[in-house]
């Protein structure tokens, strides 16, 4: 781990703010919070300080990660959400800034506008942390190259984002990719791919770090990756009457056993979760019952339940890597 490194103060934003050293000094720690974790050795880093949560989109993984991480660490949070905060209606978001940064040592946002947790940043005099916006998933990628090396052995695997990329995770992946090295390739509808200046983003990470950046309608070019990335077709704050014009144009990019043997035997699947991969939950049934789609939406039942699912060690590494960003930030 390169200790030279200091992001004490650091805001957490978007990975395109963070160099390749950064970004897998910050994979490097999380694995060495996680060890300590696991075999009883962690110290607390962080003894009496505290993070104010806000979200403003719903979180399960999100937010479970931001609280037991701090707590691990030794210190506190206090969650505020639209029903139980002054945000957005009676306070702005500058001001909000400026309140928290007198009570707490950081602040987390998840909402839907990259620029308010921008704005947060901005007018904040202590770090800021994207759990999610509608533009970028900081968090989730140390998650998920904290997987795929544990997988691969690499920080800097190939894999495919197969799905709608115009969003968060279609983004993230493609940016952080190019900055760690990777061999990246979004396969979806020309239409769904991440926009002009995200790919433009990406090709000149990509150039300084020889990954790999493909963009393909093609389902064949999953062949021989190490990792199929996908995510839910709608995403939230989207209208439910999208469904339909979504199922019909991403049917054929679904993935289903069929697109696992292109990608081959050894290859992964990964999920930022939740997944609609079966009618156990409202949005399942319902969306087979229109639909048709009885055994999952984006992936089916049997890719997500298979050996090649490594869905929960994602879910599980949420906590371990935002752990690292918050003692890389906020401890002494």
């Amino acid at each position: 781990m390169n200790e030279a490194i200091d992001l004490r103060g650091r805001n957490f934003l978007a990975e395109k703010d963070f160099t390749a050293a950064e970004l897998t000094y910050l994979v490097d720690l999380a694995g060495r919070l996680k060890s300590e974790r696991r075999n009883g050795s962690e110290t607390p880093r962080l003894q009496g300080r505290g993070i104010a949560l806000i979200f403003e989109k719903t979180s399960t993984r999100t937010r479970v990660s931001f609280e037991a991480a701090i707590a691990h660490q030794g210190g506190f949070s206090t969650v505020l959400d639209p029903s139980s905060s002054q945000i957005g209606h009676k306070e702005s978001t500058a001001d909000t800034a400026r309140v928290l940064s007198r009570v707490f040592d950081g602040i987390e946002y998840r909402g839907a506008d990259h620029a308010t947790v921008e704005e947060l940043a901005e007018h904040a005099s202590v770090p800021v942390f994207n759990g999610l916006t509608d533009t970028w998933h900081p968090t989730q990628m140390l998650a998920d190259f904290l997987t795929m090396r544990e997988h691969s052995g690499t920080i800097a695997p190939s894999f495919a984002y197969v799905g709608d990329a115009r969003f968060n995770m279609g983004n993230s992946l493609l940016v952080t990719g190019a900055i760690l090295g990777a061999d990246v390739r979004i396969v979806a509808p020309a239409s769904l791919w991440p926009s002009e200046d995200i790919q433009l983003l990406a090709r000149e990470r990509a150039e300084g770090s020889g990954a790999q950046i493909t963009l393909t309608e093609d389902i064949d070019d999953v062949r021989g990756v190490d990792f199929v990335h996908t995510d839910v077709w709608v995403s939230m704050g989207e209208p439910k009457d999208v469904w339909g014009e979504r199922i019909e144009m991403l049917r054929p990019y679904r993935v289903d056993s069929s697109l696992m043997a292109i990608a081959g035997d050894k290859a992964k699947f990964m999920h930022c979760l939740p997944a609609y991969h079966d009618t156990n939950i409202t949005i399942g049934q319902s969306i087979a019952e229109e639909f048709g789609l009885t055994d999952g939406v984006e992936v089916t039942s049997e890719v997500f339940e298979s050996p090649a699912s490594v869905v929960f060690d994602q879910a599980e590494n949420r906590m371990h890597t935002i752990k690292a960003v918050l003692v890389a930030t906020m401890a002494d």
